[in-house]
């Protein structure tokens, strides 16, 4: 009896000694998921990025699961919540890349598998650095591994990131970084070693404005970060045009892109209905259609030529905005062609005054130079041209009845009010630099007188200097009527000469409000 009584004790044992065993195992197996994915994902994150990595916590939920059940199933339709914070990425003392925290849901019964997906990733207060060029380390595979845990092969088919900042840190210690706020980014995936899909929302840093982007990102080269492909179409709406030194405006632009990090390729369409040079504060609308090849290093930017229309005058504009070793900042280089302007458009852009002082239609060809600024734009901006403007009428009526009455005497006709509203033409180089503007070669013209100046403008205080001559297709004494015209005759010899029924040098200065002519020897 008693040894009957000892085997059915025995029997008895035996499950409930598997069933320790089991308890055991089961809550050796859980407590080793957390660990497991926590080196993972710190593998995970080294590789990707070639860095060392830092989280500070990483918990994982199992909701209504039990030791036993996950064992039993090895994780078979269990899917766990991992939360981590605190995480840092930094090649060097500080920092690349930090988040406040992460969440993913895991499909236990695949951790061990070699390819492993995560249906969704969240991130939180997302923060990137990018140093200076010239003091940004080398983002090479990290030479730190995770002994025993192998190499992470991680497809994240999708990753929402909210709240995150780009900042780009000046060379200048002394000025304020560039901040992109980045609103809200998803980013999706079809597999290894190919493109996320992503949509962005974001805000501009200069000039401050909201970016909405779509397109394709990647796959990331991690030992070249910068030949990583990039390519969208993107919108960019109510850009403050104010944050720089010579223009205002706000800007709206559509455009496409597609290259890599390290070098862009774009075109589109910008727009500034209320577009003005600060100088003069008037608004003439602007519209451009462009090409561009970007450098995303240091957001040197070439224009290819660009087609643009200021008001209603169509030009050409080429050149780049450039910043060379050893600035600051950077210089903007432009070339700029007018084939058949409205003079208007460009003397009410850079003029003050709600009225120009006169239309017609113009030529120009001109290289534009702002270099690095330090100062008032004005002081620095530098052109170097050709222009020509015909059909040209003086809306100031001062200047238009001085134009009339010359042009009635040059005729030989001083008394004839018919002649009235004639037009001009004029020509000529011209070099702007130090808020002066030096004509070359400056040739007008009225019906019956021509005139050649050099000369300087100063657009300070609107000054005028120039010199020259004039020729009349009328002798000295047609010019004048009554007893004049006959007194003046026995003179006429001296002044007809150089081909012109009278000739003489001329000066024209006061200011460009009140212009004075007068006679030279």
């Amino acid at each position: 009896m008693k040894r009957r009584l000892a085997w059915i004790a025995a029997l008895l044992c035996v499950p409930i000694a598997g069933g320790a065993v089991l308890f055991y195992l089961a809550k050796q197996y859980a407590h080793s998921i957390q660990p497991y994915i926590r080196e993972q994902a710190i593998q995970y994150l080294r590789d990707r990025y070639g860095a060392d990595v830092e989280l500070e916590t990483l918990s994982v939920d199992l909701p209504g699961f039990s030791p036993i059940q996950l064992y039993l199933t090895k994780g078979e339709g269990t899917f766990a919540n991992v939360t981590g914070s605190g995480i840092a990425v930094r090649k060097g003392p500080e920092p690349l890349l930090k988040m406040k925290s992460m969440r993913f849901e895991l499909d236990l019964g695949k951790l061990f598998d070699e390819n492993k997906n995560v249906k969704r990733v969240t991130l939180e207060g997302l923060e990137i650095v990018v140093p200076p060029k010239g003091e940004r380390p080398s983002l090479k595979p990290g030479q730190v591994q995770i002994t025993g845990a192998p190499k992470p092969n991680v497809i994240l088919e999708e990753v929402i990131i909210s709240g995150a900042k780009l900042i780009i840190l000046p060379k200048d210690k002394k000025k304020q970084p560039l901040e992109f706020l980045l609103h809200k980014v998803r980013l999706t995936n079809a597999g290894v070693n190919v493109p996320f899909a992503y949509e962005a929302v974001l805000r501009n840093a200069k000039p401050p404005g909201d970016v909405v982007a779509k397109g394709k990102f990647g796959p990331w080269i991690k030992d070249a970060p910068g030949d990583t492909p990039l390519r969208g179409d993107y919108t960019f709406e109510r850009a403050d045009l104010g944050v720089f030194n010579a223009i205002r405006g706000t800007l709206r632009s559509t455009g496409h892109f597609e290259g890599t990090v390290n070098e862009l390729k774009a075109h589109g369409e910008a727009s500034v209905l209320d577009f003005a040079l600060k100088m003069a504060g008037n608004k003439v609308p602007l519209y451009t259609k462009f090409e561009a090849l970007i450098d995303g290093t240091n957001g040197n930017t070439i224009l290819k030529p660009v087609q643009a229309r200021l008001g209603k005058t169509a030009m050409t504009v080429s050149g780049g905005v450039i910043k060379h070793d050893g600035d600051a900042r950077r210089t903007t280089d432009l070339d700029v062609f007018i084939p058949n302007g409205h003079l208007t458009d460009v003397l009410r852009l850079a003029m003050k005054g709600e009225q120009t002082f006169m239309t017609g239609l113009l030529n120009l060809k001109a290289r534009v130079v702002v270099p690095p600024l330090s100062g008032k734009v004005i002081e620095k901006l530098r052109l170097k041209g050709q222009f020509g403007v015909r059909d040209g009428r003086f809306l100031r009526s001062t200047i238009q009845d001085k134009i009339d009455q010359i042009s009635r005497q040059a005729q030989g006709q001083p008394k004839n009010q018919e002649i009235d509203e004639v037009v001009s033409t004029m020509s000529g180089r011209f070099t702007m630099a130090n808020e002066f503007i030096t004509f070359e070669e400056l040739a007008f013209g009225i019906p019956g007188a021509d005139l050649s100046l050099t000369g300087n403008y100063n657009l300070e205080n609107e000054e005028l200097d120039f010199r020259g001559d004039v020729r009349l297709k009328a002798k000295l004494s047609q010019t004048q009527s009554g007893w004049k015209r006959w007194a003046l005759k026995p003179v006429d010899p001296f002044f007809s000469k150089n081909g012109a029924g009278t000739y003489s040098k001329i000066k024209i200065d006061g200011t460009r409000k009140q212009p004075h002519f007068a006679r030279t020897k």
